[in-house]
């Protein structure tokens, strides 16, 4: 006698479904890798008290000391008033001193202050650690020739070195959806 229970029809699974095939390609790598490392990176430097934005302002001051607001608005792509609002947050964590320029008293001229300054050396010190933990996976050569690859991928596209396109949309609001 056969005691081995056949399936019953009515509780028989359906067939699975087909998964859509995971993306692929250069482009997804570098999106899926770019917004992790952004994300890390956001956390890094919020132990400093800073946000990413905050940082690349902090650069782009010390990288020239005595620039005005307006000339750094040209250089991120925004508007003048929104870097009003960047370096008033930056004046109040007393890290951006402006000053009025000695040529045309009707500009003020952008400086790091000393806290500034020593906040900018602990964020060089993350940004180190953080690329180092990003690309453990690669020796030295590997990681030159990355840099190498991206560098020429990012001058093909005209992006402006140094300036992370994200501040052209820093600050504006969320696009509305269509009902």
């Amino acid at each position: 006698m056969n005691t081995a229970r056949q399936p019953d029809p009515s509780t028989a699974s359906a067939p699975a479904q087909a998964q859509p095939p995971a993306p692929r390609g250069a482009a997804f790598l570098l999106a899926q890798i770019g917004a992790h490392a952004a994300g890390r990176f956001a956390e890094r430097v919020a132990t400093l008290g800073l946000t990413p934005a905050d940082v690349g302002l902090l650069r782009m001051v010390a990288g020239q000391p005595g620039r005005s607001q307006r000339a750094l608005a040209e250089d991120l792509g925004v508007v003048p008033s929104r870097v009003v609002a960047l370096i008033d947050a930056l004046e109040d964590k007393r890290l951006v001193e402006r000053r009025r320029s000695a040529e045309d008293r009707r500009n003020y001229e952008l400086h790091l202050t000393p806290e500034g300054r020593r906040t900018l050396g602990a964020v060089s010190r993350a940004a180190a650690t953080h690329e180092d933990d990003l690309l453990a996976a690669l020796d030295p050569d590997g990681r030159a020739r990355l840099l190498e690859l991206l560098e020429r991928v990012a001058a093909q596209q005209e992006l402006t070195p140094g300036v992370h396109p994200g501040y052209r949309t820093l600050g504006k609001p969320a696009a509305k959806q269509k009902d």
